[in-house]
């Protein structure tokens, strides 16, 4: 199974490379294959590469639910 989620850009970095932030865990992606990113964008993030942009509002949403599903498991 293949999980992919979405994180907020903090940095662009050189390279086609950037900074990203998911509750406060910071990590390094490429993200060559995603046109026109800023700081501030989210993007979803599969094994260290941005696939795409995501509404923030929609980024927002799978978030909460992911939190939720992390909650109940517990």
């Amino acid at each position: 199974m293949c999980l992919a989620v979405p994180v907020r850009v903090t940095e662009l970095l050189p390279d086609q490379m950037a900074r990203v932030s998911l509750d406060g865990v910071s990590k390094t992606i490429s993200i060559a294959l995603v046109d026109d990113v800023s700081v501030g964008d989210y993007v979803i993030l599969h094994v260290g590469f941005a696939l795409s942009k995501i509404d923030a509002a929609e980024a927002e949403r799978t978030l909460a639910m992911i939190r939720d599903f992390a909650g109940a498991v517990q």
